[in-house]
């Protein structure tokens, strides 16, 4: 008994935070879809593929933050702050380099970038419009991504969040005013959003920099601390994020590959899959807590020397995954009817749409355990390279191909072309359970 409360007190201080968080990110994104929505599913479809710049960009300073997290969480362990203020100059480093070549495209190719997914003009100017004024926001969520991330792995995890629902609920209150003018405010439609959207990290990033610096935090480092360029260091940090970069890279590009799969069979195929993914997205969050939590407490055991804790954390962490998963999947599938009523969708999209959540529900157990194997476990063991391989080969040898070939040679529903996706998934499992019992993924890069 004492030994699962060890495990279950420091899990869930870091789990519910995190969870919380994203239902409110979750949560409100869907109330800004239901406001998109009101304008047409031109303007869902819209949004949904000029925020696949962001989508990629999301993931790439995922693939170096989380990178650099494998060491934060373990420089934690043995308590080495000048440690963790070098991978944090690292994160600004390589992620302000990243940063600026999506700016480059949001701000200078808008047009030509959602010209790789859909020709129709209903969907292609609209979401010129947004893409143009949401990438000045880049910058800001740069930064906010790399602090935040780094704060979790040294246990500050509280007020980050907090400021994160304040931004998510003024997104959404402005959002509320700018989409359809009122209290004097011009309608805007989906300019508005973007506005908002670019407001709301503006302020957030401020106040994370704000609290990092006043607090003191193990993360705040001086120029000199932050950019106190070591050659050797940079070699052993670079052995080890960059498998993980090039794994976010290539699996952020396969997985947009699914999107213009999608929106090649049609405006509303896309739009009911962007509504299904709203709502998985909403159902997902705790695994998301999951993941974060497992992740920090595996990194924080290998960097205080106690590999066989770390082991046992992650088999507690897929267990308590699967158990989310199956009270979440009775959940969708009760309330598929009353949650799709909430989108302004054509009958012929919310039909679309109720195939595809029935089939994402069932795949849901993916959404739950494989981002512990990947992520909370593999990564934050130290064994990107292995979770990097396998992460992509999933996308590209399985994912992907099944997609295109149940869309444009069998000429699948849109539901089933999604299943087909979804078959990344079992592969990712299978190969990946395997790796975590072999225990050859426990790493300490911090001697």
């Amino acid at each position: 008994m004492s030994n699962n409360f060890d495990f279950f007190q420091p899990f869930t201080k870091i789990v519910i935070p995190i969870a919380v968080q994203n239902v409110f990110v979750s949560s409100l994104g869907i109330i800004d879809t239901v406001m998109v929505g009101q304008l047409g599913e031109g303007a869902i479809a819209a949004v949904n593929l000029a925020n696949q710049v962001f989508f990629l960009l999301n993931f790439f300073l995922f693939g170096i933050n989380t990178g650099a997290a494998v060491f934060t969480a373990q420089y934690w362990g043995k308590r080495d702050q000048p440690g963790i203020r070098r991978v944090v100059g690292i994160c600004l480093i390589l992620g302000g380099s990243i940063t600026v070549i999506f700016l480059v495209i949001a701000l200078g190719f808008p047009y030509q970038f959602l010209q790789l997914y859909t020709q129709d003009l209903n969907v292609l100017q609209p979401g010129r419009d947004y893409l143009f004024i949401v990438g000045f926001s880049y910058i800001a969520t740069m930064l906010t991504l790399c602090f935040t991330t780094n704060l979790r792995s040294v246990g500050v995890i509280r007020f980050p969040v907090i400021i994160s629902i304040i931004s998510l609920c003024l997104n959404t209150g402005m959002n509320y005013v700018l989409i359809f003018g009122y209290f004097g405010f011009p309608a805007l439609g989906v300019r508005g959003a973007a506005l908002s959207t670019l407001i709301a990290r503006i302020l957030e990033c401020g106040s994370i920099l704000l609290f990092a610096y006043k607090k003191q935090t193990p993360v705040a480092g001086s120029f000199k601390e932050l950019f106190d360029f070591d050659l050797h260091y940079w070699k052993v940090y670079l052995a080890v994020a960059a498998p993980v970069f090039l794994n976010e890279v290539f699996w952020s590009i396969g997985t947009s590959f699914y999107q213009a799969i999608y929106a090649r069979v049609g405006t509303d195929q896309i739009a009911a899959v962007s509504v299904a993914n709203m709502i998985m997205t909403l159902a997902s969050v705790l695994f998301v807590g999951i993941t974060s939590a497992c992740g920090i407490l595996i990194g924080n055991s290998i960097g205080e020397g106690k590999p066989e804790k770390a082991y046992k954390i992650a088999k507690q962490s897929i267990l308590f995954s699967v158990g989310v998963f199956v009270i979440i999947f009775f959940m969708i599938i009760i309330l598929r009817d009353a949650t799709l009523t909430l989108f302004n969708l054509s009958a012929t999209s919310r039909s679309y749409a109720y195939d595809v959540l029935t089939i994402m529900s069932f795949a849901l157990i993916f959404r739950a355990v494989n981002p512990v194997i990947i992520v909370g476990t593999l990564r934050s063991g130290g064994d990107t390279v292995f979770s990097a391989l396998l992460d992509v080969a999933a996308v590209w040898l399985v994912g992907v191909p099944l997609a295109y070939i149940g869309a444009f040679i069998f000429h699948l529903p849109i539901h089933w072309v999604v299943a087909c996706a979804y078959g990344e998934g079992l592969f990712k499992m299978i190969i990946g359970l395997h790796r975590i019992a072999s225990k050859k993924w426990i790493r300490n890069l911090v001697h």
